[in-house]
This record gives structure tokens, C-alpha cells and sequence, in this order.
């Protein structure tokens, strides 16, 4: 049985994350478990996942069989190097990565390892870490990574009050309504027979907003500009669907006209990129940063400049 003194670095910190921090290699499902069961204890009593931590709270943490741990996924050296090439913006507190496509923001769900896993490995000394906001695995783009609880803790602030400016750029399939400057939809998460999550516009849903400008109009598609003003699980893709208009390359939510472009176009990846942040930090200041479109996608674009 361990009894740790939580410090001010972790203060704020919900309880299940700081579990999943410090017990590398044990599954989530045994930390929940042990949450729900009352295994692991704040100041003697039970406490929920969602629990914040304090300043000089005690926490009860019982003995983890050896055998349900497992040694960290070794990460490929491919990606190693691939991310440190991608580096974009770093200080003492805060790293900001333009991920790739196909990397996963996080093991998890058959993936062995994603991108938090390879920082970590990259990074040994770099022991707190963690994911702030999410992408999806085909979504390439600006992904922001906490070196320091405090510094996360304030991020997730900012991204609740929508005081972080997030851009997106997307290929979309057909023209883009001139006057369509705002789609919203509430959107709900469903599960298909196959497992597989998806999203569709419901009544029953998360109120959901986007922002949308045309940034260059093709005679078959349109590269918008995407703000969302909400952060709904596939809302930029769902709602670019609703307006008629989806993106280029999405295996999810395309139509048979997206896809007969798509494999003209020769493209193999969903057409959506994070490509620019804007926030203000306490300490740091304004922190303004920007990732251009990978040369696979310029190459999209440029194949659509050409003449017919």
C-alpha cells in the first residue's frame, strides 16, 4: 500500500488522470475498476474519478499485481524521428506538435501507442506530459502537449471559454454557399453494429457550432476555413456533411460524388488539417502558431489549379 502527499504541481489535477499518470502500464479499466470499488482513497475516503486534487491531500493507493502491468509500447523509430522534426513551439511548460496523419493522439482501442506515447518515450525527463485537446487519427495538424500540470490546468480553462482560436482548413467536395458563414447543428454520438462511433445531426444532441469561410473555390470543391466554436467528437466533418458540402477523403461521412473526386484526385487521407492557435498564457504571453498543409495535400490542390 502507497500513501502520497499530493503537491501544488498536481493541484486541480482530476484524480483519474493522475492515476493513469503514475501507474505506467496498468490497464485503465483495472484504475476505474479500483476508483469504483473504493480501492483507491483521498484523506481516507472514497472519491469519485472526476475528484480534483488538493494541496496536502493523502492518497490511498493499493498494491497493483505485477501481473496486470505491461512494459510501455515500444514506439517506432520512424515516428521518433518524424515528431522530432515537427516541433513547432516549445517553453518550459508547453509543446506544441504538427501531427501527422494516421498517428493517433493516444494508444488505446487495439492502438498500442500514439502520439503522448511517443513524446514520452522521446522524452524521458518530461515526466508530466499530457495531451491537452485531442485531433482525430487522420486529422493532421497542431496539437498542444502540457510539460507542467499548472500550464494544463489553465489551458483547459481557456479551450472551456473559447478563448483558444482554433483553425482548420478543409477540402470539401462541390461549391460552398456563399452566404453559409455558420453551421449549427447539435450533434450526437452513435454506435454502429460494428462498433464502430459515429456522429449525426439530432435534436437529441450537443449544441454544436462551426465557423466557415471560403478560402479558395475550385469548379468541383472548395478549401474552406473551419473555426469550431465547439469541440464535438468529428464536428467539423459532420457539419461540412450537413451543409451538403463533405470533406474530401473522409471514409465516414462522404457521399458517391466525394469519393469519385477523391479517387481521381488520388487522395488517400481525410483533407482536414489544425493549422493555426492563438491563446494567451499568464506567464507566457500571446502565443500565436501556425503549421502549413503537408506536401501530400498541397499536392491535391495544385493538381485542382490545373486547367481541365
Amino acid at each position: 500500500m502507497q500513501f502520497l502527499t499530493i503537491d501544488t504541481d498536481d493541484v486541480g489535477q482530476r484524480l483519474d488522470n493522475f492515476l493513469l499518470r503514475i501507474l505506467k502500464g496498468v490497464p485503465k479499466t483495472r484504475i476505474y475498476r479500483g476508483l469504483r470499488k473504493g480501492e483507491f482513497r483521498v484523506n481516507k475516503g472514497r472519491v469519485k474519478a472526476e475528484y480534483r486534487l488538493q494541496a496536502g491531500d493523502v492518497l490511498r493507493v493499493p498494491p497493483i499485481r505485477t501481473a496486470e502491468q505491461g512494459a510501455p509500447a515500444t514506439v517506432p523509430g520512424y515516428w521518433t524521428e518524424e515528431l522530432a522534426r515537427r516541433v513547432v513551439y516549445e517553453d518550459e511548460s508547453l509543446l506544441i506538435i504538427d501531427k501527422p496523419s494516421g498517428l493517433a493522439v493516444h494508444g488505446g482501442s487495439g492502438l498500442n501507442y500514439g502520439l503522448i506515447e511517443c513524446l514520452r518515450q522521446m522524452r524521458p525527463d518530461d515526466r508530466r506530459l499530457e495531451l491537452v485537446h485531442r485531433l482525430d487519427r487522420d486529422t493532421s495538424g497542431l496539437v498542444m502537449v502540457a510539460r507542467k500540470p499548472a500550464v494544463l490546468r489553465e489551458l483547459h480553462k481557456l479551450l472551456r471559454t473559447d478563448k483558444v482560436d482554433k483553425r482548420y482548413l478543409a477540402l470539401v467536395s462541390g461549391k460552398w454557399p456563399r452566404r453559409l458563414s455558420v453551421v449549427e447543428a447539435p450533434l450526437e454520438k452513435n454506435v454502429v453494429q460494428s462498433g464502430e462511433r459515429m456522429v449525426r445531426v439530432s435534436k437529441e444532441g450537443k449544441p454544436s457550432v462551426t465557423g466557415f469561410s471560403a478560402v479558395e473555390r475550385f469548379p468541383r470543391a472548395t478549401l474552406v476555413e473551419a473555426k469550431p466554436v465547439t469541440g464535438r467528437t468529428h464536428q467539423i466533418r459532420v457539419h461540412a456533411q450537413h451543409a451538403g458540402c463533405p470533406l474530401l477523403g473522409d471514409p465516414k461521412y462522404s457521399d458517391p460524388k466525394s469519393e469519385a473526386l477523391a479517387a481521381e484526385l488520388g487522395l488517400r487521407r481525410l483533407f482536414l488539417h489544425a493549422r493555426s492557435l492563438r491563446f494567451t498564457l499568464p506567464d507566457q504571453g500571446r502565443i500565436e502558431v501556425q503549421a502549413a498543409l503537408d506536401p501530400e495535400l498541397e499536392s491535391i490542390l495544385e493538381k485542382l489549379r490545373k486547367p481541365l
